[in-house]
């Protein structure tokens, strides 16, 4: 993770006696990764966390994809989504391949139990709804815009409050890598000799939330654990709470970054995707298309210029704003573009943007290097129509309309 950090009560040093009040060890345990020659940090359990019982499986995780062999772009719609599950039953996959899968999830249970994803790395997006992550690492606070990245194998149960009258149900993103690599900040951003977030990062250490009290849960009973693996999710029991950590150090830890907090880089022409570019994966990045001031030349052109990725998929998640550039883009759409597939601006746009000096759209953008593939959640909510929706350009002699605003995402 992006830095070393403490939380609760720990010994002066690793591997040394540390007891509890009534005399008996703390049971230490290294939370690493990569053979631990990776990030790791070192809890302190109240009891040994190696005291489970009852393993059984519950279901089968592995997706499938449909249309493997078709390459067109693709508009789905999952706005009026209905609420289904809990916040990890109620994900449903709509694109992936063997990095990394997203899934839309708008959760209609509470979750009743403690998960860890042993399989992979987590970031959520949190469009609407607030509410609490308790985590094996401490408690994270969440709300609207929020990203949550949690690392592999952290438990955790994470809490909606109930939503106000009038406010769209609680629903949220999830990127989940499937190739064993870790989110995490873009290496040109950080220091390679203290992994310190450098100046011309668009965020650093002072936006991200980390993980505070209350941390520790003393209390004996059931409790159900979840994990992912193998494809599939099974559950086990432990006779006391599985969030009994008093203290733990480190630099592996879940923590939250609101994408209002992202500062945009902007330029005096038109800037590409990776300076938008917020987290990154093996294989993949998100990136933050935020409210920004538009290119200063007087002759610039707003919007996105017409263009190729030949190396990666591009999906766009629109959050909010206005998508002009667009047609029939609306809140909640996700556009898919192929690798290689020419792609920009809608027919008229372009002229209509001239002028514009800001920006007020909102969206959330996974580039992959592998091509993306489609659900059958996917494709229920696939606009057929939407890769001809550039067929009927004409040319529109109207320069210079100033004082509009600015088309939206279009790349």
């Amino acid at each position: 993770m992006p830095y070393y950090t403490s939380l609760g009560e720990i010994p002066p040093k690793r591997h040394i006696q540390f007891r509890r009040p009534d005399g008996a060890l703390y049971s230490e345990e290294v939370f690493g990764t990569e053979g631990f020659v990776g990030p790791t940090s070192t809890l302190y359990h109240i009891h040994p966390p190696t005291q489970v019982t009852g393993w059984k499986q519950l279901y089968g995780t592995r997706t499938e994809f449909l249309e493997t062999d078709v390459m067109r772009m693709r508009h789905l719609k999952s706005w009026g989504r209905d609420p289904q599950g809990d916040p990890i039953t109620g994900r449903t996959v709509l694109l992936g391949n063997a990095d990394v899968e997203m899934s839309i999830c708008v959760p209609a249970e509470p979750m009743n139990y403690h998960y860890k994803n042993g399989s992979g790395d987590e970031c959520l997006f949190v469009h609407f709804g607030s509410g609490t992550l308790h985590t094996s690492m401490g408690t994270l606070t969440f709300g609207p815009k929020d990203y949550i990245v949690i690392p592999k194998g952290v438990t955790y149960q994470m809490i909606f409050n109930d939503q106000p009258e009038g406010e769209p149900p609680a629903r949220f993103l999830c990127f989940e890598t499937m190739n064993t690599s870790h989110i995490l900040p873009p290496p040109r951003y950080i220091s390679k000799k203290t992994s310190q977030f450098l100046e011309h990062a668009p965020y650093c250490e002072r936006d991200l939330r980390l993980p505070q009290a209350p941390l520790t849960w003393d209390e004996s009973g059931e409790f159900e654990v979840r994990i992912k693996a193998r494809d599939s999710v099974h559950a086990y029991i432990y006779d006391y709470h599985p969030l009994d950590v008093i203290g733990w150090d480190g630099c592996y830890y879940p923590y939250c970054f609101n994408i209002d907090d992202f500062s945009p880089i902007v330029g005096k022409h038109h800037m590409p995707p990776p300076t938008h570019q917020t987290f990154e994966g093996h294989n993949f990045v998100i990136c933050s298309f935020c409210p920004r001031v538009l290119d200063f030349h007087p002759e610039a052109i707003p919007v996105p210029y017409n263009h190729s990725n030949l190396d990666s998929d591009e999906v766009l998640y629109y959050v909010e704003g206005n998508y002009k550039a667009r047609r029939g883009i609306e809140q909640g759409s996700f556009s898919l573009h192929p690798q290689g597939i020419p792609h920009g601006p809608h027919p008229g746009t372009v002229e209509k943007s001239l002028g514009a000096t800001w920006t007020d759209e909102l969206a959330v953008m996974c580039d992959t290097f592998r091509p993306l593939h489609p659900t059958k959640a996917a494709l229920e909510m696939d606009d057929p129509a939407y890769p001809n929706s550039w067929a009927d350009w004409k040319p529109e002699p109207v320069a210079g309309q100033a004082g509009e605003e600015a088309s939206q995402d279009t790349w």
